[in-house]
């Protein structure tokens, strides 16, 4: 089995900056892609972006140019740079392990908080 294991999360004013790390663990060999998804209050999850083994990636139309998720497979580690963030951004992101297009494993979720 896959482990995934968030931080970073937290509480900052808008336009400030956090990134995300999702540490992988377990049978990680399995993993081709990984990503992050957003859940705020009341709304469904939504991918926020993702990366696939050989760096390719893929972002909602709405969050590019402000997120950059990026990987280090020597450390099994999957980031997510937040910039100018708004409150609008205020949800708990999930890190994803897909294979073959199918998620195998989520992580536990890390609130991010973006005060006015």
């Amino acid at each position: 089995q896959v482990q995934l294991v968030e931080s970073g999360g937290g509480l900052v004013q808008a336009g400030g900056s956090l990134r995300l790390s999702c540490a992988a663990s377990g049978n990680i060999n399995t993993i081709r892609d990984m990503g992050w998804h957003r859940q705020a209050p009341g709304k469904q999850r939504e991918l926020v972006a993702s990366i696939t083994s050989g760096g390719t990636t893929n972002y909602a139309d709405s969050l590019k140019g402000r997120f950059t998720i990026s990987r280090d497979n020597a450390k099994n580690t999957v980031y997510l740079q937040m910039n100018s963030l708004k409150p609008e951004d205020t949800a708990v992101y999930y890190c994803s392990a897909a294979v073959y297009g199918i998620i195998i494993r989520w992580g536990q979720g890390t609130q991010v908080t973006v005060s006015s």
